[in-house]
């Protein structure tokens, strides 16, 4: 409780520095965020700083904050001058209420993620790993499929509303391109535990007497969900104050919106109690996703009597990586002698052609050449910032105790805000938005890494290795390591797609790519403006996107436990029949 406390009161100490830290005068940003037309003449600013106490330096200020946080007093906004703490409020019910049918949607997508599995093990069957479907589902851009939502369904179908928050049926739509992606990950992770839970012996045994399939498919279930239990609170979360392009989209006024605006016009009390409400949030969530793991598996993970889920397992299919790999290299190839920038303003928004393969952009680019062009652009900083998170997350999954309240920290810092405080701790530069997402993109990876080894310590093959005489050194590089990591390997190659649209999503503040590069992200942004009129421009990057998690995703099927090789020949039966007469 004393390390969570501490690192909510850092984070609250660096929002409140941020001004100071990034060399800008907060006077200025807020007479820009309340009249864009006044000019900042020197007496306009005296008067803002003497309104707003910053003559005195941000630890004052800071303190007055604090102090008025105990008494339930979160300020003043710097922006309306209105009160902090009721708007905040405000905002956070509104994203809790997007939150929870956001999370319906996912726990029905995770559920159908996973129903071919449950369907082919529950009677006796076993199937290959795969998930390829699932990957393309959760590669697909939360803000390209709210858009598509809110134009097709919404505009030209006018099934659903498309703006604005007035009732139930305005939470459809934007819950749908949340919780799709989030589902389709969960659902990933669920349906790669689910073989082990039907593999072990009390399965075996139900299915030896008759029982019905239903219910050792509700057992396995039960088995594998205590592993999932803390990435779904860090979804909740993400959910909450990560839906910034969503809330944006569908003009939502919600948490994650309400701190973005804060955190651009440097409000800092709108922005300090922001982050604190989604701190809050975080603890809740891990602390109820760690009380329900231990309901759900009983006294069997304090006793060591657990089965390992991660046993030796079928190798995945090996012609669809190669398929899906040739497909994106010859994309590639075949853009590449093309010129990414030129410009024919007479070919403006050209549909695919034979001249125009992918068809063409605002300006008469040929989009083909533009993708090819960025796909370094695009999947070098993105492999480079998902091995760094992997080797962060698993290091500090390693640790718990070190990291459990750190990973709720980072959970409730949106990747804007974190984008910010890199900014200004670094400085702008290439480099800033890869250390940005770095910062925040290990934290599942480490969750994911510290369920995992609670539930591998707790089996019974580790409590007799340790019997024997084996030590944690020993436990942790022969069992421990080999049954944790390619799962969490795995995991971290589904949300390859996810880290590269984070790094894309940077460029909106000036900090990613900018134009005219050809990173793909910076496509999407681009071309999304004419989505309606033409629809090519958004699905060509978009489609490379979904291809890009298919081929990490298939290729990660292969990262399995290898099968133990018995040292010493079995002999024949005959010849065993013969020994024992």
């Amino acid at each position: 409780m004393l390390w969570r406390a501490g690192l909510a009161l850092a984070l609250v100490c660096a929002i409140g520095l941020l001004p100071w830290l990034s060399h800008t005068d907060p006077a200025r940003t807020v007479l820009k965020a309340r009249a864009q037309d006044r000019e900042p003449t020197p007496e306009v600013l005296a008067d803002i700083r003497a309104g707003l106490g910053l003559d005195d330096g941000p630890l004052p200020l800071l303190g007055r904050w604090l102090a008025g946080l105990v008494r339930g007093d979160a300020g003043r906004s710097w922006i309306s001058g209105a009160d902090v703490a009721p708007d905040v409020l405000q905002a956070l019910g509104v994203s809790l209420l997007l939150m929870a049918v956001a999370g319906l949607v996912a726990v029905c997508t995770a559920a159908a993620v996973c129903a071919r599995t449950l369907w082919v093990a529950a009677r006796g069957g076993r199937r290959r790993p795969g998930g390829t479907g699932s990957a393309v589902l959760a590669a697909l851009p939360e803000f390209l499929t709210a858009s598509l939502l809110a134009t097709v369904v919404g505009v030209h179908l006018g099934w659903l509303p498309a703006l604005g928050w007035y009732g139930p049926r305005w939470t459809v739509l934007p819950a749908l391109a949340l919780g799709l992606p989030a589902g389709a990950v969960l659902g990933r992770l669920l349906d790669d535990l689910l073989p082990g839970a039907f593999g072990e012996p009390w399965a075996r045994a139900a299915a030896a007497r008759g029982l019905p399939g239903r219910r050792i498919a509700r057992q396995a279930l039960r088995r594998c969900v205590p592993q999932l239990l803390p990435n779904a609170a860090l979804f909740v979360v993400g959910l909450t104050g990560g839906a910034v392009a969503v809330e944006q989209v569908f003009d939502i006024p919600g948490l994650g919106r309400t701190t973005l605006q804060a955190a651009l016009a440097q409000d800092l009390p709108v922005l300090q109690a922001g982050a604190l409400a989604l701190l809050l949030l975080g603890a809740a969530a891990s602390g109820g996703a760690r009380l329900a793991a231990r309901l759900l598996t009983g006294p069997a993970l304090r006793d060591g009597a657990l089965l390992s889920l991660h046993r030796p397992a079928p190798p995945a299919h090996r012609t669809l990586p190669l398929v899906l790999g040739a497909a994106l290299l010859g994309t590639v190839a075949l853009g590449l002698p093309r010129d990414p920038l030129a410009v024919n303003t007479g070919a403006r928004l050209q549909p695919p052609s034979a001249q125009h393969p992918f068809g063409t952009d605002a300006l008469g680019r040929d989009l083909l050449a533009r993708l090819a062009h960025g796909a370094l652009d695009t999947l070098l900083p993105a492999l480079a910032v998902s091995a760094a998170a992997l080797l962060a997350g698993v290091l500090l999954g390693l640790l718990p105790r070190l990291s459990g309240p750190l990973v709720d920290t980072v959970n409730a810092v949106p990747p804007v805000l974190a984008a910010l405080l890199v900014t200004a701790v670094a400085g702008g530069g290439p480099g800033t938005p890869v250390l940005a997402v770095t910062a925040v993109a290990w934290a599942p990876l480490a969750a994911h890494t510290a369920a995992l080894l609670r539930q591998e310590r707790a089996t019974l093959h580790i409590t007799a290795t340790r019997a024997l005489g084996a030590g944690n050194g020993h436990l942790l590089r022969h069992e421990l390591l080999p049954a944790v990591l390619p799962p969490v390997v795995r995991h971290a190659l589904l949300r390859l797609p996810g880290v590269a649209l984070a790094l894309a999503s940077l460029g909106f503040l000036g900090l990613g790519a900018q134009p005219p590069s050809p990173e793909w992200g910076r496509l999407l942004a681009e071309n999304q403006p004419y989505a309606e009129r033409a629809p090519w421009a958004v699905f060509a990057p978009a489609a490379l996107l979904a291809l890009l998690g298919a081929l990490a995703v298939t290729a990660a099927g292969g990262l399995r436990r290898p099968r133990p090789r018995s040292r010493t020949a079995q002999p024949p039966l005959r010849t065993a029949e013969a020994t024992a007469r």
